[in-house]
This record gives structure tokens, C-alpha cells and sequence, in this order.
């Protein structure tokens, strides 16, 4: 049987659809400084690439797609019911499509959820079962086939912060109460959070606005609650980011600094050529195959983007060894590779100052923000996945996105280099080369094409399923929307048109 991946609805879509605009005119215009960028169709962001791709072949990852796919599966459908609360059933129908699809979940005949040890398993009807199991602070893990716990000490992490229900936001969940801000249009806010949840085929979870930090529009769907956490993909992405942000600030790396793995350590190894820069944003040549790949060729077998997640492998080791298909910084391609990478410096920071890498992350920056409700699940090795194996409640994504909206400072403590955020609003170079002005730095999306319907100055945290975290600068907006994979589509739809009565909801 010849497996298909599964098509990435929310930040695959952007990425995709984006490049057609070009197809409507016949005249491009030059990439100068200060001028529109080119916009090149997907057929010629493939050739160029085919025009600038190093030596060597792509090797497939080891191991059987349906394997693969359903590990993706039991993962999603553990933190579906053991993290975000959701039933067997409803997780089974409409969650975490990306990877474990609908499409092959029919071929599991045995399915097994046992609540008390935390534990999902598969049975395919060839027989081979895929397991995946919580543990604790490190989520939901799938297990090697055969294998029956993890290479790691598993932990429970608690962020150092005082009661929530005592503590004002963005700290805490206490709202002050203030006047409504005379600039903004209470009905229209009251409009768009109905919009965002006007059609049952969006699955909505949860949709949080704030203006200028302050919450002035939530709406959360039943059964799911300001600390619930919900499935956020490659969100988790920007997450990262701004985890080295943080280190860079603290002067444990610089963004033009050789990205220092000690894979690429050998004398010669041309990745040292790869710096921190390029590899936030997503341009660092690294040879894998991803889904969102212009000119993708699903016949060649499982991509390593996916294999990131369900591989059951260390996931550090396999991204650090695979070879370049590119210089680094001349073609931009959204693939786990990068992020993985970025994960990686966040465990070498750790290691090295000899402080416990699980907590570390809540450490450097969750206690800063007030973020409670953050799970990064871990491969079997205890890898944080960072490119997006996450479960976050949709108020700590709004903390996040007032961070960068307040330009790295909080509570008047800078916690991001001065200029991070203009390098994660900025095109990135190769992708600008590319013809596609989506991409900054530090994983963020940017609204370079102007497609989405708020400012261009707009920029992202995206995620597979419909999830997203809108940060409007000249707006003094932040707009998160989570829902459930199956409604990614007509969710999309929703926000777009929640998003275009916010715009108007904010005078200027």
C-alpha cells in the first residue's frame, strides 16, 4: 500500500496558498530594497530550489508508514484524553490528524485506553501495536515498538508562582476592572467572538483577544476552561524561538554565532557554515522531506518531518546527523529540522550550566509570563519536541504573543535581546529569494503578502488544525484561536472573519 501524508491545514496553508497570488499576473517585480518582493508560483519555488540543491540523495527513514502514522495516533489521542480532558471518542474522530490521519486510523482493530496507568495502545490488524504513555510534566511519549517505558527519568514540573485565582492578570486569572477602553468598539469585539464560534463545523475551543494587555474578548466552547490545554502544533514553534531569545539575551548564544552541535564539530563538516540565525529561520539547508515541500512527491516514502514526531527515535541525534541539501540562508523550506535543531540548543544551554533541562524551560521563561499551562511533550530520550508536540492553554499563548507585542520587556524586566523582535518581524532573506515574503525569524509567520485581513505589520505563532496566535502591532492587538483538527478548514474561515471585525472594533 502507498501511504499519503496528511495534508497540514493551518500553517501548511499558509505557506502554500500564499505563493498563488502570483499566478494572476504575468510581470514580477525585482527583490529590491524597499520595493514589492517577487512572488514566484510553487513550480518555480520547486525549480529554484532543484537549481541550488547540493550533492547527495535523500534517504527515507527507516521503519512502516502505518507504523509510523498510527504512533502519531496513540500520541495524540493520550494527550487528547489525558492532558486535555476530551472522551476517547471525540479525541478519536477530530483530533491531531497531522500525525496519525483519519484516513488510516480504520486499520487499527484494538484499541485500548487505560486511565490508570495513562496509556494508549494500537493494534494494527497486522498485529504490531503502538503505545504511547504519559509522563508527567513530559507528556504524552510514543514508545519504540516492544519496548515498555522511556530512556529517561520522567519529572512533574511546577512552575514557582503565586495562586492564580489571587493574582491579577496577565500574572494570575483575576481581570481588574477598568473602564472599557473608549478606542475600541465593545459590540464589534462582542461580533467577532461570535463569528469565531458561529458554525458547529469550526470546532472552536477557545478564541482570547487582548488590546494592549488587557483581555477584552474570550470565549471558551464546553468543557474547556482557561488552564485547559489544548492542542497547539507547531504554535510550539515560536515557542522555541523565544526560548533561545531568552538565552540570547542572557549571552548563552548569538544569532550569528556557528550553530555550536557536537555532530558538526568534525573538521571540514560544511554545516558549521550554519548559524543560530538561519536555523531560526527555517533556512538552515538541512536535507529532510516535509509535506509542505514545493513539488512534494508523497510516492518516495514517510518524510522525516513526521518522523520527528513518531519515529520513537532521539530526535536531537537524527536531525543533528542529517547532510545539507542546500547552502545555508539561500532557500527558506518549512521543516521540522530547524525547530528540532533550536530544541537542541535549548538542551545543550541546560546541560551546560548544569541545571535540570526538564524545568528549564519554565525556569527561563513561563514563570516570567505567568504560563501554567504548558506541556511540551518529550520523544522516548527526553527530548522536548519543539516543533510542536504541545499542549497550551489558549491565555498562555496570549501572554506569549503581549510579550513580543511589548517588544521583549515584561513587567519591566527586558527578557529578549533589544532588536529580537524587528529580526522575528523581518522577512527572511531566503525566503524573500524564494518569492515568499511568510517567513521572519525566530518561527514566526508574517503577513508579508498581506493575504491575511489585518495590517502587514501583523506576524504569527501557526499551527497544524487551525491554531494560531495573531500579534497586530499598530493595533495593539493579540488574537489566539484553538480548535480541533477536523474543523481546521471552517475554523480558518471563522477567524479570518472574527479577525477582519477586529480590525475594524480598534480605531487608530
Amino acid at each position: 500500500m502507498r501511504f499519503r501524508p496528511p495534508y497540514c491545514a493551518s500553517a501548511a496553508l499558509f505557506l502554500l496558498t500564499a505563493p498563488l497570488v502570483a499566478q494572476r499576473s504575468t510581470t514580477r517585480p525585482a527583490a529590491r530594497a524597499g520595493t514589492t518582493p517577487v512572488v514566484r508560483t510553487m513550480r518555480e519555488v520547486a525549480a529554484r530550489g532543484d537549481s541550488l540543491r547540493l550533492p547527495g540523495p535523500w534517504v527515507a527513514p527507516p521503519g512502516d508508514a502505518l507504523s509510523h502514522y498510527t504512533a502519531g495516533f496513540a500520541t495524540t489521542l493520550c494527550g487528547a484524553v489525558f492532558i486535555t480532558g476530551l472522551t476517547t471518542a471525540d479525541a478519536a474522530a477530530n483530533i491531531g490528524f497531522f500525525t496519525g490521519p483519519l484516513q488510516y486510523r480504520s486499520e487499527v482493530k484494538d484499541t485500548v485506553v487505560d486511565f490508570a496507568t495513562q496509556t494508549v495502545r494500537l493494534t494494527l490488524r497486522s498485529g504490531v501495536t503502538r503505545v504511547a504513555k504519559m509522563y508527567g510534566s513530559q507528556g504524552c511519549v510514543p514508545l519504540p515498538i516492544g519496548a515498555d517505558s522511556v530512556s529517561f527519568t520522567p519529572s512533574i514540573v511546577t512552575p514557582k508562582l503565586p495562586p492564580s485565582a489571587t493574582t491579577a492578570w496577565p500574572m494570575g486569572d483575576v481581570l481588574p476592572k477598568r473602564a472599557w477602553p473608549r478606542e475600541v468598539d465593545a459590540a464589534l469585539v462582542s461580533r467577532a467572538l461570535n463569528e469565531a464560534f458561529a458554525t458547529d463545523s469550526a470546532m472552536t475551543l477557545a478564541f482570547v483577544v487582548t488590546y494592549k494587555g488587557r483581555i477584552i474578548g474570550e470565549r471558551y466552547a464546553p468543557g474547556i476552561g482557561i488552564h485547559t490545554p489544548l492542542e497547539s502544533w507547531s504554535m510550539c514553534k515560536s515557542l522555541t524561538g523565544t526560548l533561545v531569545g531568552r538565552l540570547i539575551q542572557q549571552g548563552a548564544y548569538r544569532l550569528d554565532q556557528s550553530a555550536p552541535f557536537p555532530e558538526w564539530q568534525t573538521a571540514g563538516d560544511p554545516r558549521q557554515k550554519i548559524r543560530i540565525m538561519d536555523i531560526m529561520r527555517m533556512s538552515s539547508g538541512i536535507r529532510i522531506r516535509a509535506p509542505q515541500d514545493p513539488g512534494y512527491d508523497a510516492s518516495l516514502g514517510y518524510p522525516d518531518h513526521l518522523y520527528l514526531y513518531s519515529g520513537s527515535i532521539n530526535s536531537y541525534q537524527y536531525a543533528a546527523t542529517r547532510p545539507q541539501q542546500w547552502a545555508p540562508s539561500t532557500v527558506g523550506r518549512y521543516r521540522n529540522t530547524d525547530p528540532v535543531l533550536a530544541s537542541y540548543l535549548v538542551r545543550l544551554a541546560a546541560e551546560k550550566r548544569g541545571v535540570d533541562y526538564h524545568s528549564f524551560p519554565t525556569r527561563l521563561l513561563f514563570e516570567k509570563l505567568g504560563m501554567r499551562d504548558v506541556i511540551i511533550s518529550t520523544d522516548p530520550y527526553g527530548n522536548l519536541l519543539g516543533q510542536g508536540a504541545d499542549l497550551v492553554a489558549a491565555r498562555d499563548w496570549a501572554r506569549l504573543g503581549n510579550l513580543y507585542l511589548q517588544d521583549g520587556v515584561w513587567n519591566g524586566e527586558r527578557l529578549l535581546p533589544t532588536d529580537y523582535v524587528k529580526y522575528v518581524r523581518t522577512i527572511a532573506p531566503a525566503w524573500l529569494a524564494d518569492g515568499r515574503p511568510v517567513y521572519g525569524g525566530g518561527f514566526f509567520w508574517i503577513n508579508g503578502d498581506g493575504r491575511e485581513p489585518m495590517p502587514r505589520d501583523a506576524y504569527a505563532a501557526l499551527g497544524a488544525g487551525g491554531q494560531s496566535m495573531w500579534i497586530v502591532p499598530s493595533k495593539d492587538l493579540v488574537i489566539v484561536r484553538i480548535g480541533k483538527y477536523r474543523g481546521s478548514d471552517a475554523g480558518e474561515a471563522a477567524r479570518r472573519l472574527a479577525t477582519a471585525t477586529l480590525m475594524r472594533a480598534v480605531r487608530n
